[in-house]
């Protein structure tokens, strides 16, 4: 009995596909299938936000976020093998940026710039994750170069949380049983078209679509509060913070209730919070009551602000500069 013939494997040089980084590898990364691609080799949904994109002083060769959590993941690319050069451009990146993911795509990771990565993902905060891939291109025969992602640093969840576990095992495990009944409130489906990832954390951060802003519902356990929170970030931080904080006695008025303010100028980011005390979340009992209040409270603070955030978002002000004239209509 004769068997088929089986095509031979070979491997593809990187600049038959792509000439140049910026010109040819990162347009073709961009696209929403091959994003889809490497976000299956890193276990992130990833949506471009733009390419050559300027964060504050920064540059990224593609910023994307996360679509579950509206967080930033920034790519570094390279056709060739890891430099140092690239490596200071990811630890800029995760100094200037708050809860971000950071890819570094390259043909080739050098034994030293691999160990980086590593130290980086054990003694960074949880928030900051470092991934290095290094890509291939491979064909069978005549057939068209297929592109594949290894991942040679990746972080290390098991050891991250093994010591936070350790120390506080059923606070932790709380905060993931609240988060995880919380998300079902039907509520929450008028605002998140996304998938919601409960979290062990004392805050769970909802997809709202603003990649400048960052929603976010919390627990205080200590003082007893729930509350809700957006968080103004990105290049106009602070001032677009300054816009919203000008408008504090308008929101109140549309929210029925009083909002405290974070000030944040020196990390470029500032905070607006509606807490809602007396709300006891370690008392498992009242968690019904305690989730579909915060659940419509998290609705109602969503509408006030969206049309203020989305008008933000997109580069244009809330209110004149000081000469009174509009710099955009």
């Amino acid at each position: 009995m004769n068997s088929k013939p089986l095509g031979r494997l070979q491997k593809v040089d990187l600049r038959e596909a792509w000439l140049s980084e910026s010109s040819h590898f990162t347009p073709w990364l961009a696209q929403p299938e091959n994003l889809k691609l490497l976000g299956e080799a890193i276990g992130i949904d990833l949506e471009c936000e733009a390419q050559e994109k300027d964060v504050g002083p920064f540059r990224a060769d593609i910023l994307c976020k996360d679509t579950s959590t509206d967080a930033w993941v920034l790519i570094e690319n390279q056709l060739e093998r890891t430099d140092h050069s690239h490596l200071g451009q990811l630890l800029t990146y995760a100094a200037g940026l708050e809860a971000v993911s950071i890819v570094w795509i390259a043909q080739r990771f050098t034994d030293e710039h691999r160990a980086a990565l590593d130290w980086l993902n054990q003694h960074t905060p949880e928030e900051i994750n470092f991934f290095g891939l290094e890509v291939e291109l491979w064909r069978i025969d005549n057939s068209p170069v297929a592109p594949k992602f290894n991942i040679v640093s990746k972080p290390n969840e098991w050891s991250r949380t093994i010591g936070e576990s350790a120390r506080n095992i059923e606070i932790t495990d709380g905060h993931l049983q609240y988060w995880t009944e919380f998300i079902k409130q039907p509520t929450l489906a008028e605002i998140c078209k996304l998938p919601v990832k409960p979290t062990r954390k004392g805050n769970l951060n909802l997809p709202v679509g603003w990649i400048n802003f960052k929603l976010s519902v919390f627990t205080n356990r200590s003082d007893k509060r729930l509350g809700v929170y957006i968080m103004c970030r990105g290049p106009r931080g602070y001032q677009n913070y300054e816009q919203l904080v000008a408008r504090k006695d308008e929101l109140e008025r549309q929210l029925g209730a009083e909002l405290a303010i974070e000030d944040g100028e020196e990390q470029n980011q500032g905070w607006l919070l509606l807490r809602l005390p007396k709300n006891d979340p370690l008392d498992q009992d009242d968690w019904p009551r305690q989730q579909k209040l915060l659940a419509e409270k998290t609705v109602e603070f969503y509408k006030c602000f969206a049309s203020s955030v989305q008008r933000l978002d997109n580069g244009e002000p809330l209110i004149p500069p000081k000469d009174g004239l509009w710099s955009k209509l």
